[in-house]
Formats: C-alpha cells, structure tokens, sequence
C-alpha cells in the first residue's frame, strides 16, 4: 500500500528555521519530522510518494530511494494551489487505495492503523477553534457527511486532520476552491456522499507549524515515549 506525503510548501511560517532548509527537514527531538512522519507509518504501507517542491532537493538527498524501509517515489510539485492541487501531482504514481498525510503533522501509529481497516476513513479531532480548520459534520451512523474549510461560523468543534485513506475514485470529485486554492474537503465530502467514509477520532495528533510548535511537539512526544513504557 502506498502513502502520499505532502511535503512541497514553502514554511512560510517557520521561518526563519525554513530559510535554508525545508520545513521536513527541521528537527523535533534530535530528528527531521518528516521521519517521525514515516516512522509512524504502518508495515502495511511500503511504499511513500513525497510531493515535492520548495528545496526539495534536501528532501532527496535525506530519504534517498529507501527510506525507513520503505520504497520512495518523488513527484515534483507545480503551482501550489491547495491540498487538491498538491495531491494531483501524485495521481499518475498512485495504483490502488492510498494514505494521505502531511510532512509536518506527528500521528500516532496506531491511528494510521485503524484508518487501513476500512475501505475509506478520515482521522479527526477537536479543536477549541475549528474556525481555521476544514470543520467536519457526521452522518446519523457516525460516517462523515462533510467537510467545510474554514467557516465562518463552524457548527461542530471536530476538525479534519487531512489524514485519510481514499482510492483513485477520489479523482471523480471537484475540490473546494476558496480564494483561488483547491482543497481535498470538497473531494472527500463529495466521496462521502456515495460511498461510507468512516471517522477515526485522533489519540494523538501534534501538528508542527511554526517555530513555537517545536517544543510542544517535543514534549507531547516524550509523554507519549513515557507512557508507552
């Protein structure tokens, strides 16, 4: 199975830790989180495409062909226009169901593992400002109805991760465009509508956006470390 990893921004807001070198590749706990990202995958997933763009020649040289044990498939990012976008840089490369997930957000593993259990499922979580997120509403049975980016005005507190399992049959979908990006929570609304997209709620997830971020990802990691002791 593969896993599709976006990892073509530009950091903007990790700068200036993001000025030489891409935002992968800064360092949480002594090792780029783009590891801790691939570390956390499922043996299950054996093959990773990383999406690729700002300094991505870095990204390269640190994974190279084979990295923690599983093949890697580079896909050069274009204009960078929203999650959709990023995503449909990967479609040639992409051959059966697939996990998509981010080079910047810490998972746990056995989150992942209880998304590849079904045939499509979306990993949430609560946010005290959902507002800034893609805010998720639930069918009567639990399965996810949809996913708006960014509301005004949210109606639940739980928010995507972006973290899911889909198939190619998510390409049959229109993304939601909001300010001249495209983003996957119209194309996964859209996949719920026909097909039941189960919701996996988070035990953990830290996602590592700017300079700030460092440390509170480092120490959710050693209370994590400490606990599975």
């Amino acid at each position: 199975m593969q896993a599709v990893i976006l990892a073509a921004g530009e950091g903007t807001r990790m700068r200036p830790l993001t000025l030489t070198r891409p935002k992968p590749l800064v360092e949480v706990l002594g090792k780029p989180i783009i590891e801790h990202v691939v570390r956390a995958l499922p043996d299950e997933i054996d093959e990773i495409i990383i999406v690729v763009k700002y300094l991505q020649e870095q990204i390269r040289a640190y994974c190279g062909e084979t990295f923690c044990g599983k093949r890697v498939t580079y896909v050069e990012q274009g204009p960078q226009r929203g999650t959709a976008g990023a995503l449909s840089y990967a479609r040639p490369f992409i051959n059966g169901r697939f996990l998509i997930t981010f080079a910047d957000d810490l998972l746990a593993k056995k989150d992942i593992e209880e998304l590849l259990k079904y045939e499509y499922s979306t990993l949430v979580t609560r946010h005290d400002h959902p507002e800034n997120f893609g805010v998720v509403s639930l069918n009567p049975d639990g399965t996810l109805y949809t996913i708006i980016e960014k509301p005004e005005h949210p109606k639940t507190n739980l928010i995507s991760t972006g973290v899911s399992v889909l198939s190619p049959k998510i390409f049959d979908y229109q993304p939601e465009e909001r300010k001249g990006e495209f983003f996957m929570t119209g194309m996964i609304t859209g996949l719920a509508k026909d097909f039941p997209v189960v919701v996996v709620e988070a035990s953990f997830w830290q996602p590592v956006g700017t300079p700030e971020d460092i440390p509170k990802a480092e120490t959710a990691l050693l209370e994590r470390l400490s606990d599975d002791k």
